[in-house]
C-alpha cells in the first residue's frame, strides 16, 4: 500500500483559512479587552493622572492619556457646556466624562444608558472628589448629566 500525501492543496488552503480565522478572532478579542479609553488633559495639571488612576483601579479600564490637543477644542467638540468644564475630558463608550466624576457614576451611566445624556461632568476641581483628595478635606459637589436637552443633577456628594 502506498502512503497518502497529506499535503494536498485543499488541505493547505483549509489550514490557512483556519489559521487566519483564529488570528482574526484573537485580534478582535484582544482589541475589545485592551481598548483604551482616551483622557485628554492639560500637561500642566497633576490631578488628572490621579483621577485616571481612580478609574483604572475602580473600573479596571485602561486609560490612555493624551496631551496633544488644545483643551478648549476638545471640550467644544465633545459638547461640554462652558459652565461644566473642568481640567480633563474622557471619551468612554460613546459618552463624555468631564472632570472628577466618581467611577461608580461612570459605571451607572454605562449600565443605565439614560436617554438624552451625552455625558457626565463635575465642574471645577472640588476637594474630596476622585483625584482631588486633600488630607481628608472635602467639599460638596454634584455630578451633572448633560445633553442636547440641557443639564440636570445626576448625583450629589455631600
Amino acid at each position: 500500500m502506498m502512503p497518502r500525501n497529506l499535503d494536498t492543496p485543499s488541505r493547505r488552503l483549509r489550514a490557512g483559512f483556519t489559521a487566519l480565522s483564529l488570528s482574526i478572532l484573537a485580534a478582535c478579542t484582544s482589541a475589545v479587552q485592551a481598548a483604551p479609553y482616551v483622557m485628554f488633559r492639560d500637561p500642566q495639571c497633576g490631578c488628572c493622572e490621579e483621577w485616571a488612576k481612580h478609574v483604572r483601579a475602580e473600573l479596571g479600564y485602561e486609560v490612555a492619556v493624551r496631551e496633544d490637543r488644545p483643551m478648549a477644542e476638545v471640550k467644544a467638540e465633545a459638547g461640554v457646556p462652558g459652565t461644566l468644564r473642568s481640567c480633563h475630558t474622557m471619551e468612554i463608550e460613546g459618552y463624555v466624562i468631564e472632570g472628577h466624576v466618581p467611577a461608580r457614576e461612570i459605571e451607572r451611566l454605562i449600565k443605565e444608558r439614560p436617554e438624552g445624556v451625552r455625558g457626565l461632568a463635575v465642574a471645577g476641581m472640588p476637594l474630596g472628589s476622585p483625584g482631588m483628595e486633600a488630607g481628608g478635606r472635602s467639599q460638596p459637589f454634584e455630578v451633572v448629566a448633560f445633553g442636547p436637552g440641557g443639564a440636570k443633577v445626576y448625583a450629589a456628594y455631600p
